[in-house]
């Protein structure tokens, strides 16, 4: 969920900030226009993770009860302001008012998702191992649990003015985790970001919730200002390749490197076989054109490479696809600089990767537009250039005549997020030989559907292997907490000490004691023990 720009690092001179007020871009027209934001000077970022770190200390303390009620009363809050927000981010994202209810009720249900999470409480991995005789001899008492990291950067996204900006995925589990957050605000989207951070703002003071739990900054030195300072404990960033390597080297730097939480760049390769492209070749053309030009190719989940048989149904299939690319007219792109990086990369993967140009829909219209594009490319062709996540509405083909020639191709690409699979009705051998393959370079593997679309749940992972993700974590689902917590072992601790969670008497969430693991009264009468 990036606009994918060149992997270069470069250090820009510095800034005057004497008031450098932010304009807003409609892409959808093109007309910039002024906005009343200011960019944020490095002194001011400063005080924003100073207070944000002393409302992390009045935070720590608070009950997961307290915080699920803040979580609903933040859902809350985004329900209330609904109509402006939209109105708002369709103006600078130009995404369509459907797209952005459907995202602004994501990001509620994210913040209700944890909300439930806290109250079920089995993110915290509460254990306990009581002293005693082992077969090692004598041992102490143990009791671990997870604890809150610290005050949080969160990186807003562009492609995602909700769901991963200021009111998205990373602000509600850093929250939810018990941690303040300070956002740095996308330049897509300044006034989404500004009313979405007021929105926030006002139903936590409202609720009751320590001044500065939410703080944001506004430019690209105050985010790079943020990273550094000693206060911020750890980040969430979803952006490029190059702005989060920049950052990393900005972290290494300190002298407490944090945990950078990046998703940065993605192919997510998807595989027709034989036998799924004789029986479903309509509907695969279909739902893979739908896919790659979602959101004008703009879905960090984007297919962006699919690999399809020779043969006739997959002369079929592509015959399909080129026929609706070329039918295609222009697509909004969320700004200037992602189309000049999508000119740039259609260039390396035509003239450095070898694909060739099938299709090319319209460019007619107002507005930062991009033409729906098809590529193609023989599997055994497929090289390290050919691979480059394009972030836009373009499909590389490449197409096979055995499994080996996937396989050369999978060793030429990065990780991904994704991979998907179509398969037919009864090649298990197939299948297997494809799954094993795939599964250790992707975070998700998807069968007989198509990558776009993340669910929020508690079983989803959202992460994969670089460039895609610098982590082991999920950025959506319940699982995403994990990474704005840290674990802590109590020995021989005297129960004042310790949080309720891990007293001996407490009962009422799931922990694992003497290695069982023992479910609370209530769940343990259940048949369904997570509602």
């Amino acid at each position: 969920m990036r606009d994918q720009t060149r992997r270069v690092i470069r250090t820009p001179p510095p800034l005057d900030f004497r008031r450098i007020m932010l304009t807003t871009t409609n892409p959808a027209t093109g007309v910039t226009n002024d906005t009343d934001i200011a960019l944020t000077t490095p002194e001011e970022t400063a005080e924003r993770a100073t207070s944000a770190h002393a409302a992390f200390e009045q935070l720590r303390g608070s009950s997961r009860e307290w915080r699920a009620g803040l979580l609903e009363a933040l859902a809350d809050g985004l329900e209330s302001n609904r109509a402006e927000l939209v109105a708002a981010a369709n103006d600078e994202t130009g995404l369509g008012e459907a797209r952005l209810n459907g995202e602004l009720s994501r990001s509620q249900f994210q913040f209700r998702l944890f909300a439930d999470a806290l109250r079920e409480g089995s993110y915290l991995e509460a254990t306990i191992d009581h002293a005693g005789e082992t077969p090692l001899g004598a041992a102490p008492e143990l009791r671990r649990m997870l604890l809150p990291i610290g005050p949080v950067a969160v990186f807003g996204s562009s492609n995602f003015p909700f769901a991963f900006s200021v009111v998205g995925g990373d602000t509600a589990s850093a929250l939810a985790a018990g941690n303040s957050v300070v956002i740095k605000a996308h330049s897509s989207h300044p006034l989404t970001s500004q009313l979405s951070f007021s929105t926030l703002a006002d139903a936590a003071s409202a609720y009751g919730a320590p001044e500065s739990i939410l703080g944001i900054v506004y430019g690209t030195e105050s985010g790079r200002v943020l990273v550094a300072d000693p206060h911020i404990a750890a980040v969430g960033f979803t952006g490029s390749l190059g702005a989060g390597e920049a950052l990393l080297a900005i972290i290494s730097t300190r002298p407490n490197p944090i945990p950078f939480y990046g998703e940065l760049s993605s192919l997510n390769p998807l595989i027709v076989t034989p036998a799924a492209a004789a029986e479903r070749t309509t509907q695969i053309a279909e739902g893979l054109f739908g896919s790659f030009t979602l959101g004008a190719g703009q879905f960090c989940t984007k297919p962006g490479v699919a690999f399809v048989p020779r043969g006739a149904s997959g002369d079929a299939i592509l015959e399909d696809l080129r026929a609706r690319t070329a039918a295609a007219g222009g697509m909004v792109l969320l700004n200037e600089r992602i189309s000049h990086s999508l000119t740039d990369i259609l260039g390396r993967i035509t003239n450095d990767g070898g694909a060739n140009v099938l299709a090319v829909g319209s460019l007619a219209g107002a507005g930062i537009l991009a033409a729906p594009t098809l590529l193609e490319i023989d599997a055994a062709d497929f090289t390290e250039a050919t691979a480059e996540e394009a972030f836009g509405p373009v499909l590389v083909v490449a197409r096979f005549d055995s499994l080996e020639q996937i396989f050369h191709a999978v060793d030429a690409m990065p990780g991904s997020l994704t991979a998907t699979i179509h398969h037919g009705d009864d090649e298990p051998d197939a299948v297997r030989q494809l799954s094993e393959r795939i599964a250790p370079t992707v975070g998700r593997l998807v069968f007989n559907g198509f990558p776009t679309g993340v669910r929020v749940s508690w079983a989803q992972h959202h992460g994969g292997n670089w460039p895609s993700t610098n982590s082991q974590h999920s950025s959506v689902g319940v699982s995403a907490i994990r990474r704005f917590l840290r674990p802590i072992a109590f020995q021989d601790a005297p129960a004042a000490v310790l949080p309720e969670e891990l007293r001996e008497e407490f009962s009422s969430i799931p922990r694992r004691i003497d290695g069982v693991l023992v479910l609370p009264a209530r769940a343990a009468t259940s048949k369904k023990v997570i509602v």
